[in-house]
């Protein structure tokens, strides 16, 4: 049985106070706690078999390549993905975003082209596209989405043609939850000859992803918003892909061979084979242990079970806060369009200033643009307050979270 009560014995951080209070953790999309099977697999690792991987024969490096390598089989399994060598690991979606944007893009988009986003997008599925449109000249064309945050297809339909090289569309979105339907994304794009890049920054940690069964081309994913440490990330692509693809960065591992010609004074390059052509110098290798410690915590859960989970709290945290008339929730209406992110606003009041009087009562959500501005421009919001829910969150803590938010709306000072 899933028993978020049980599961929050995992979490050192969640015994802690804040202000005298018990800590609520209500900023889970922006980054997740770590429970101690993590935490401690990245002592163990540091303890036990730290050492550059892939360089050296003796026996430290090769447990640690063992651990980095036996990682990459674990995150392939995790998101269904055909082979481990269509696994890449970055420092984070942005990263990995980044790496298909130069790594792809610099060779094949050129002027007349376009690549297709949506409002909804983070600033790290918007501003690589934007500058690398400065450089190559292509257009890069935005698909709307409606009054209640969800994509509008007409304008999807309608702004792909011929001129689409890629579609790059975020999975769940940071700022609504809106999911969107990737598989039906993929098959207008590649009906269109278009690539798919999918942000699943906020899906992969909180439902089953199948990659295959999606049919994307790209997928990235970071390691923090999955239970996994700070600096490690993913980057799916199909292996077809990876292997036309330039590197995005130079350095060590990712070459087979840098040869000197006396004769005419430079040197030739034969780049390693995916995906290690594109993990230039020392990876995060302690990252990539603490994340497949992650992934197989997270499988120990049952994704079926977290998506259910966060359904639930989801589904009351909308109930509960209509029983505050002044305040504001933006997305859809239908609990199951959406995933574990509930954003809203009082009515005359802040964002910050709702957060700050949450803090001083032990709740931690986020304020501001979530990283999503023009969004929050396409629904007139000067700024916007998020809860989001995880493994670890109750029904007890949202309640406590209504009743203080009640307090703030009512002018009373929380007991």
């Amino acid at each position: 049985m899933f028993n978020p009560y049980r599961i929050r014995e995992d979490f050192p951080i969640l015994k802690r106070k804040i202000n005298g209070h018990p800590l609520v953790y209500f900023d889970n999309a922006a980054t997740s706690q770590k429970p101690k099977q993590v935490i401690e697999a990245v002592k163990k690792f540091y303890e036990n078999h730290n050492a550059n991987i892939h360089r050296a024969i003796h026996t430290l490096s090769q447990e640690s390549t063992e651990l980095y390598e036996e990682a990459r089989e674990e995150v392939a399994k995790f998101i269904k993905a055909s082979s481990a060598e269509e696994i890449v690991f970055l420092r984070g979606t942005t990263e990995a975003i980044n790496l298909v944007a130069y790594s792809w893009g610099l060779k094949n988009l050129e002027q007349g082209d376009e690549v297709l986003i949506s409002l909804m997008e983070h600033h790290s599925n918007i501003v690589p596209w934007e500058i690398l449109s400065k450089i190559k000249g292509f257009k890069v064309k935005y698909v709307d989405v409606n009054a209640d945050g969800t994509l509008n297809w007409e304008t999807l339909e309608g702004g792909i043609s011929a001129k689409t090289k890629i579609v790059s569309i975020t999975h769940v979105s940071n700022v609504t939850g809106v999911i969107n339907d990737i598989k039906k994304v993929a098959k207008i794009a590649h009906e269109h000859g278009a690539l798919v890049v999918v942000d699943g920054a906020q899906s992969v940690p909180h439902m089953p992803v199948n990659v295959q069964n999606l049919d994307v081309d790209f997928l990235a994913f970071s390691g923090h918003k999955m239970l996994g440490p700070t600096g490690i990330g993913v980057l799916y692509g199909k292996i077809e892909l990876l292997r036309e693809m330039e590197p995005f960065h130079g350095g060590g591992e990712m070459i087979k061979e840098v040869s000197f010609n006396p004769t005419s004074g430079s040197c030739s390059i034969s780049w390693n084979d995916p995906p290690w052509k594109f993990e230039a110098g020392t990876p995060n290798i302690s990252g990539v242990v603490g994340l497949m410690a992650a992934v197989k915590y997270l499988k120990s859960l049952g994704m079926e079970n977290v998506k259910r989970h966060e359904a639930y709290l989801t589904g009351y945290a909308l109930e509960r806060l209509r029983e505050i008339p002044e305040v504001t929730v933006y997305g859809p209406k239908d609990p199951s369009k959406r995933s574990g992110i509930v954003t809203f606003n009082v009515k005359g009041v802040e964002s910050h200033d709702v957060a700050l009087f949450l803090d001083s009562c032990g709740i931690m959500i986020r304020t501001g643009f979530h990283c999503a501005q023009p969004l929050h421009q396409k629904l007139r919001l000067p700024s916007s307050a998020r809860a989001s829910f995880y493994v670890y969150n109750t029904k007890k803590e949202i309640d406590r979270f209504i009743d203080t938010l009640k307090s703030f709306v009512s002018g009373n000072t929380f007991n």
